[in-house]
């Protein structure tokens, strides 16, 4: 079985363990296309594609300030109580056009005791967004 890790490590392991073959692995073009083979009959080849990576870093908000964030929402937007509201839920897919996204804020900023400064309110697309930024908010007061 050939495993590949990140874009530039392949490590080759059989499971279960057969008698030991030499392989044969050709690298091209940056590790775009790959050929394995046990120097018999059997061989393998692939090609890889390059796909950019998006690294997304999320101070990931407490569970309990995330689900008030979702009873606000589902509050300002007269959204039922059973609705599907979470943290990864958008504004604009709950229906949610700027003039609610900003009694949102206004909503938030009352419940938390916060204040959200106009730059901060736009960045602002999902529930987990908004949780993120309180707990944010709440610590840089706490300091």
């Amino acid at each position: 079985m050939a495993a590949i890790s990140g874009a530039s490590s392949i490590s080759l392991r059989s499971s279960p363990p057969r008698s030991h073959k030499n392989l044969a692995l050709s690298r091209t073009n940056g590790l775009r296309s790959i050929s394995l083979s046990d120097h018999e009959r059997n061989s393998v080849s692939f090609g890889l594609q390059q796909r950019s990576v998006r690294l997304s870093v999320s101070c990931a908000a407490k569970p309990e300030t995330v689900e008030k964030v979702c009873t606000i929402v589902r509050k300002q937007l007269a959204l039922p109580d059973d609705s599907a509201v979470t943290g990864e839920s958008k504004f604009a897919a709950l229906g949610a056009d700027s003039l609610d996204t900003v009694e949102i804020v206004m909503g938030l900023e009352e419940e938390f005791g916060i204040s959200v400064e106009e730059d901060s309110a736009q960045s602002i697309a999902t529930v987990q967004d908004a949780a993120d930024l309180i707990e944010k908010l709440i610590e840089k007061n706490k300091a």
